[in-house]
């Protein structure tokens, strides 16, 4: 008495049956033919069958084994079989259980009814087949051609002229015969076994005309015998990996040969394969897996992978700089990976080069979505991300790889061709130098980076547009720089165009595009103690420009600090923290309607968009800031204390500057900063002196002394 009967026509179906007889389960395993048997490898508790069963032979195979489980691994052009196979099994009150080999591309109705059955446990499998009608199609982009049947296939073949390699086997391979003069125009690529040669003799086809060698075959093997053969046309079926079919696509890709691809046939509802050894495993208690030979290349052997796993024991995502997003600008490491992944992830047109590879896709720009699609989807092992340009540029990579790992997903990068590589090399503009910033859905001071920089390259979108930028650096002083703008960069209506902001301020370009602005009057260094001639002032109080100077130091500011400049008056002060904190942001509050137009005046003249001015009275006024990293106060209006507890709910380790002339509002800030959780007090007095032309000498003229505070948050929540 047997305990499963394995029907094997795949690599798979024999496999499967050599492993649970060596797990110690009493197997059949039923071949068609003497070479099938020849490949079984001997071991305890396995006995192979060969020869063809029909129905009623097997229903009473299974009635004398006494109803076994019936597991029917045959190949997935097999129907006939396969229905004849489901309908012995009813009759002999049998369980039946299909597994699947995965299809490789989702027009097949093989892959279909894999991915509807994903969910399914056996005892939900009904063995109904699932319906699908076969449209023949021709893909002129990807030299391919979609059939039903050998039929159709030598149909369409007969319509034209050339050499034609046919892989599908000896089995229908007289059905060729009715091409004319077809013992010279076709190439048969066959199984080594002296019956199959002697059928193809008899039909015709010997010396070179006939191929005997076992697969699968590389994409090397399949160039060499494309060229050698000289074939126009490929015939295949749908093998799935294990059968070498992506091999042959590539190998027909390559060789400008046009492929005549048969479809699966209508399949039974199964379970994919690593489902069945799953659903084995717990039926039989097994703790080991079987070895397959792995997808990619079909020799290799690997542990067959629990449920969402690879051969290395977890799922991993590889994050792919695609380039300009075109399958050219790839690398072949990239190329090979989309090739061998189980599924592909990407948003928008990040998805297009792969919408014909038959796949599955998944069109997300979310890390959270990407990861909600892979945790609904276990099966799917090696997962491939697109992301445009290289990974390390402005990608997505780096919030993907927190969240996939978050999750035991482990990740892989591999760099591609980045925008700002391509463009330059379009301008013949070498990049070691270039500034390199993205206000694409961020905020970067962009004119700041412009006027520090000879070149300064940016992605632009969204509302961020040529023409907002032309505006900007405009607005900012910046009219004599030159622009290059690249739109749809290495697809065949790529533009690029020059010009300066005035010229290009009203023309139309793409939502997505790119920037490399040329600045030959750019300034390396960041100014201070800028003279006070230099600011617009009216009658608004301005800290004079030594003082200035030295405030702004004891702040400490670094690039990218978040600053309030509380009681900003002109806006000097402010100017000054913009300038040094270029990459980050500085709000100035000012009560006074007149002060806060003259720092919007001065921003402008020095080119600091990073200023945010804010009218109103501190500390109300501050309320819907964001917390500052720095604060400078050069006025309170007699709410020092409340301005001070304010900052510091704001944030407890606040690194805070203030400049007091009154003696009251020295008495007032020494008691403040004794009060309040602040450390490290230190206080400067300053009084500047500077010459002053008097006829034909120079006099010392005095200002006031001003009182400097510096102080550190204790940290204290």
């Amino acid at each position: 008495m047997k305990q499963v009967i394995v029907f094997a026509g795949t690599t798979e179906g024999r496999i499967l049956a050599e492993w649970l007889a060596a797990e110690g389960v009493d197997t059949l395993c039923c071949v068609a033919t003497e070479y099938g048997k020849e490949l079984m490898k001997p071991e305890p508790g396995l006995e192979v069958r060969q020869g063809r069963l029909t129905a009623e032979e097997m229903r009473e195979l299974f009635e004398k084994e006494e109803r076994p489980l019936v597991l029917d691994v045959t190949h997935p052009y097999a129907s006939a079989v396969s229905a004849n196979i489901h309908r012995a099994c009813q009759e002999a009150s049998c369980r039946y259980l299909r597994l699947i080999r995965p299809s490789v591309s989702d027009e097949s109705s093989a892959g279909q009814a894999l991915k509807e059955n994903l969910e399914r446990t056996p005892e939900q499998i009904s063995g109904a087949p699932v319906e699908k009608e076969q449209t023949r199609w021709i893909n002129q982009e990807k030299n391919r051609v979609l059939v039903d049947s050998v039929e159709e296939a030598v149909e369409w073949l007969s319509g034209t002229e050339g050499p034609v390699l046919v892989t599908t086997g000896s089995k229908e391979l007289s059905k060729f015969t009715v091409l004319p003069d077809f013992q010279e125009r076709i190439f048969a690529r066959v199984l080594a076994t002296p019956e199959v040669v002697r059928q193809c003799t008899e039909l015709g086809l010997t010396g070179k005309h006939l191929i005997c060698m076992q697969g699968p075959f590389s994409m090397e093997m399949n160039l060499a015998m494309l060229h050698q053969t000289g074939a126009r046309y490929l015939v295949t079926k749908e093998s799935g990996r294990a059968g070498g079919f992506p091999e042959k696509l590539e190998a027909a890709e390559r060789a400008g040969v046009k492929v005549v691809l048969i479809g699966r046939p209508p399949e039974q509802a199964g379970l994919s394969v690593e489902e069945g050894v799953r659903f084995l495993k717990e039926q039989f208690a097994l703790e080991r897996g079987p070895e397959f030979p792995a997808y990619e290349t079909g020799t290799s052997k690997e542990e067959f992978p629990k449920e969402g796993t690879d051969s290395a024991g977890g799922r991993r995502a590889f994050l792919i700089g695609i380039g300009m997003g075109v399958p050219e600008n790839m690398t072949r490491e990239a190329f090979e990976t989309f090739r061998k992944a189980d599924c592909i992830l990407g948003s928008g047109r990040m998805l297009d080069s792969f919408r014909d590879w038959g796949k599955p896709l998944f069109d997300a720009y979310d890390p959270a979505k990407m990861l909600g699609f892979i945790k609904e989807h276990p099966q799917y092992v090696r997962i491939a991300v697109a992301l445009s340009g290289d990974v390390g540029f402005y990608s997505g990579a780096k919030r993907l790889t927190a969240v996939f790992e978050a999750e035991g997903i482990e990740t892989e990068l591999m760099p591609g061709i980045s925008s700002v590589a391509y463009f330059c090399s379009r301008l013949k503009m070498a990049w070691e130098d270039v500034k390199l910033m993205s206000v694409h859905g961020r905020e970067q001071n962009l004119t700041a980076a412009v006027r520090m920089h000879f070149r300064t390259f940016t992605l632009l979108g969204g509302r961020d547009t040529v023409e907002s930028l032309c505006d900007k650096l405009l607005k900012y002083g910046l009219p004599g720089v030159k622009l290059y703008i690249g739109e749809r960069l290495h697809y065949p209506d790529e533009r690029i165009t020059e010009g300066t902001p005035e010229e290009l301020k009203g023309q139309t370009f793409d939502g997505l595009c790119v920037a490399l602005i040329e600045n030959p009057d750019f300034q390396k260094e960041i100014r201070g103690c800028i003279p006070d001639e230099e600011f617009l002032r009216g009658s608004a109080p301005m800290t004079k420009s030594e003082v200035r100077g030295l405030s702004v130091e004891k702040l400490r500011l670094q690039e990218d600090s978040v600053a309030w400049d509380v009681g900003a008056g002109t806006g000097s002060v402010t100017v000054e923290m913009a300038l040094r904190a270029f990459e980050g942001q500085v709000w100035a509050v000012e009560k006074k309607p007149e002060a806060a137009a003259l720092i919007e005046e001065n921003c402008r003249t020095f080119g600091t968009p990073n200023v945010h001015v804010v009218e109103g009275t501190a500390p109300e006024a501050l309320e819907d800031l964001p917390a500052p990293t720095h604060v400078f106060i050069g006025g309170s209006s007699g709410n020092l204390k409340e301005i001070l507890a304010f900052v510091l709910g704001k944030n407890p380790k606040v690194r805070v500057v203030l400049n007091a002339i009154t003696l009251e509002t020295v008495g007032e800030a020494n008691a403040c900063l004794k009060e309040l959780p602040f450390e490290n007090v230190e206080i400067t007095q300053i009084q500047v002196s500077k010459s002053k032309k008097v006829g034909p000498y120079q006099m010392m003229m005095g200002q006031n002394p001003v009182y400097i505070f510096s102080c550190q948050g204790k940290g204290e929540d």
